[in-house]
């Protein structure tokens, strides 16, 4: 059963830093692409980064280009985002999600750490 479980969200203030992070199992976490979606209040999930199964390639939504770092550990299976320069706008509800390749698609979803930014 998979099992995806984020932690490492809160307040932080403008300008400030938050590091995310995934806790996996359940699956053979090194041999699958993972990222990270937001949702803020009202608005619909977006992307904010990929990264591939070995940890070479990773791609950012504009909207975090330059302040966000996604990372792996994969002998830890846990996954990483590094969030500096922290915007009020990045104020959301952050889900770890792995690929599927049954569909094809990121399906598997964790329950979401929320993040606030605001002084």
């Amino acid at each position: 059963q998979v099992q995806l479980v984020e932690s490492g969200g809160g307040l932080a203030q403008p300008g400030g830093s938050l590091r995310l992070s995934c806790a996996a199992s359940g699956f053979t976490f090194s041999k699958h692409p993972m990222s990270w979606y937001r949702q803020a209040p009202g608005k619909e999930r977006e992307l904010v980064a990929v990264i591939t199964s070995g940890g070479e390639h990773t791609n950012y939504a504009d909207s975090v280009k330059g302040r966000f770092t996604i990372s792996r550990d994969n002998a830890k299976n846990t996954l990483y985002l590094q969030m500096n320069n922290l915007k009020p706008e990045d104020t959301a509800v952050y889900y770890c999600v792995a690929y599927d390749y049954n569909t094809g698609k990121y399906d598997f979803w964790g329950q979401g750490t929320r993040v606030t930014v605001s002084s």
